[in-house]
């Protein structure tokens, strides 16, 4: 797909029922993890790192931390040495950061109030990182994100779990449906409520079937970041942009920027 279409995702509506929104978060970190979607961009995350020095990252909309623990894990193994990884959201999934905190023993850390991707605080200093949520904004928004960094001298990745390729929707709407229902009772930490709205009233399979299908259609292509980080104007920076091979056959799309 070389277009894009900004088509509304539920979880971006502030009417959108918060327990929904956020076991549609649970249902998409799970999957992450589950098939390792974020693995292959590892080895270009840890490239970065070393060449700032930096070992400590903020990530940006983080949802449930999709994945985050995985790439946490599998950076430490490849790097032999200790990050932490500082979670924000503009609606924060507490339960889940402090879940996922507990599992790493401190190595993610969360910060419990909003955070706006566009104007993230000084004091949040860190690689900047955004996995599964740039397709989420407009391409004003977007590059003002990217902006941000650029004016705050940091460095910054992002990452979106798909390759933009069209057999990638059939896969959202075919295997999708039945994998949420298969695994679902496996999500921790554990809620009623998610299975609630998984086998009683199917709103979080029916919503990630919809989000899934309009996020690759909002994806940026490697040409549109191209030109983004173009508009930017900063020479001083080193920009990386493709895509990253994933073991099913899927992509990773990544764009990596710091001070030269």
């Amino acid at each position: 797909m070389k277009f894009r279409l900004h088509l509304f995702e539920l979880e971006d509506q502030s009417w959108f029922p918060h327990v929904v929104r956020q076991g549609m978060m649970d249902v998409l970190r799970f999957m992450i993890t589950a098939l390792g979607i974020y693995k292959p961009v590892v080895p270009l995350l840890r490239k970065a790192l070393a060449h700032t020095g930096q070992t400590q990252l903020v990530d940006l909309c983080s949802g449930a931390g999709g994945g985050i623990q995985q790439v946490w894990e599998e950076l430490e193994k490849q790097a032999g040495q200790r990050f932490t990884i500082t979670l924000t959201d503009k609606y924060p999934n507490l339960e889940a950061y402090a879940f996922l905190a507990a599992q790493t023993d401190g190595g993610l850390r969360f910060e419990p109030q909003p955070v706006d991707a566009t104007a993230v605080p000084a004091s949040l200093a860190g690689f900047r990182t955004v996995f599964s949520a740039f397709h989420h904004f407009r391409p004003e928004t977007a590059r003002a994100i990217l902006a941000d960094a650029v004016r705050q001298n940091q460095g910054i990745g992002v990452f979106e779990g798909a390759g933009k390729r069209w057999h990638e929707m059939l896969l959202v709407w075919f295997v999708f449906p039945w994998a949420i229902l298969l695994f679902t009772p496996f999500i921790r930490p554990f809620t009623w409520r998610r299975l609630f709205f998984t086998y009683i009233i199917p709103l979080i399979p029916l919503g990630t079937i919809w989000d899934g299908t309009v996020s690759l259609l909002r994806l940026y292509t490697p040409a549109h970041l191209e030109k983004m980080v173009a508009s930017i104007h900063a020479p001083h920076y080193t920009w990386h942009i493709g895509r990253a091979r994933h073991w099913s056959g899927t992509g990773v799309l990544y764009l990596v920027g710091y001070p030269s």
